[in-house]
């Protein structure tokens, strides 16, 4: 096919002195090299651009020659599928020969290298991966890409089926996509496509299919698209829970003016207790920090359940006391969420109210207990206990006069001490 000028939007890319240095390296003297992908579609969607991979009908064995010559380091990430990264004043650049795929076993491909920039467009996942530009600013569009990014249209290049057996992956990503870069209903034969090869999923590993998941809730239109995952019946089994995407939504809709979170936003579609916090930990492989966030909001939460408004002032310092403030923040949001819109401005005031407060520390120590005759041991762990909550009931005062006066109360009433070292 004939190329195309490329859009401004695209031939921005080219001004960046690095990326040219690659391009010029591997073009010419009877190759080529283009850049293809990511960079382009975000860069005609006014995108940030993170990372420029570069196709090219060199083998990875040349590549690795010439970035020698011209004293470039050059890393053979992957050199079995023909990739190599080149670095250039700091910035990696993956570059990858052209390549066809023999064979495919819904995962991964045994690969050939190719020449021919439309076969290895048509072997990409969608239209707008697909586009690739020369370094002299043409654009190649073989699949159509280049309408469906001014429609906001996610398709399969050919038949979805087809795409989704050469990698299952690909059904997660489509979603994930949808919810990013796409607008109105998602493809309807991408999404037949994806319910009949819903088996595929399970060859999966657990750590591709938590990247995805929490990429689409980081996502633009997380709570719309996750809504229709759920509807397939393909999210449900993934997370080995019944997700609640209503709840997500009137989560997004009262955080819209916060920075995405992926984390609270998975626990809003399927946390309520402790216990899904240790499910979501083996089925998504979560980090130990992430799976904490979620166990203690999930048990700040409990006492939140089914409210329609927020407890008064007193009781969510009580929260934030046994809690923290992250944990019983969080918890305010999910219980926001499951109230609805109808009480949204109530859990905002009070989650306000939580993150300004001063979190309550309790003005004891055993040191205290000893100093009012209290034996030094298991009594005193009781005793300190015991004057914790009352000065928890009491509306965590300060003033000294009233301290020292749960003080006296608690070591004048404490239970009988008891003997450490006597047996039942």
């Amino acid at each position: 096919m004939r190329a195309i000028a490329a859009p401004e939007a695209a031939k921005a890319l080219l001004r960046d002195p690095s990326l040219i240095r690659v391009l010029t390296l591997l073009d010419g003297d009877g190759e080529e090299a283009r850049l293809v992908g990511g960079a382009l579609r975000n860069a005609l969607l006014d995108r940030p651009v993170h990372e420029c991979d570069i196709a090219t009908t060199a083998t990875p064995e040349t590549v690795m020659a010439r970035a020698q010559a011209a004293g470039v380091r050059a890393i053979g990430t992957g050199l079995a599928h023909g990739t190599v990264t080149l670095l250039v004043n700091g910035t990696p650049f993956e570059v990858t020969s052209l390549r066809e795929d023999i064979e495919t076993d819904g995962r991964h491909a045994k690969v050939r290298f190719s020449r021919d920039f439309a076969g290895d467009a048509q072997r990409r996942d969608f239209t707008m991966n697909a586009l690739s530009m020369t370094r002299r600013g043409e654009l190649y569009d073989y699949v159509g890409g280049l309408a469906d990014l001014e429609a906001r249209r996610l398709r399969f290049i050919g038949a979805p089926v087809a795409r989704i057996r050469e990698d299952y992956l690909r059904i997660l990503r489509f979603f994930r996509f949808a919810a990013d870069y796409a607008e109105g209903p998602l493809d309807k034969a991408a999404l037949q496509a994806a319910m009949a090869e819903r088996d595929g999923l399970r060859r999966l590993s657990r750590e591709r299919i938590r990247n995805e998941i929490m990429k689409l809730l980081a996502a633009r239109r997380a709570g719309e698209v996750t809504r229709v995952f759920c509807e397939t019946g393909l999210l449900g089994p993934l997370l080995a829970s019944a997700p609640q995407p209503a709840r997500l939504e009137n989560l997004l809709r009262a955080t819209a003016d916060d920075p995405p979170d992926p984390i609270l936003r998975l626990a809003a579609l399927c946390v309520n207790l402790a216990e899904d916090a240790q499910r979501l930990r083996d089925y998504l492989r979560l980090s130990n920090q992430e799976h904490q966030r979620l166990e203690r909001m999930a048990e700040a939460f409990v006492p939140l359940h089914r409210a329609s408004r927020p407890p008064p002032p007193q009781a969510l310092l009580r929260l934030l006391f046994r809690h923290g403030r992250q944990a019983a923040c969080d918890a305010l949001c999910l219980a926001q969420a499951e109230a609805g819109p109808e009480f949204a401005a109530h859990w905002r005031e009070a989650i306000l109210y939580l993150r300004a407060a001063e979190e309550p520390r309790l003005p004891f120590s055993g040191a205290d207990l000893l100093a009012r005759g209290v034996p030094n041991g298991r009594a005193i762990g009781i005793a300190l206990k015991d004057l914790q909550q009352r000065w928890i009931e009491a509306g965590f005062p300060q003033d000294p006069r009233q301290l020292a006066q749960l003080l006296e109360e608690a070591t004048r009433e404490r239970p009988e001490d008891t003997d450490d070292s006597s047996t039942a």
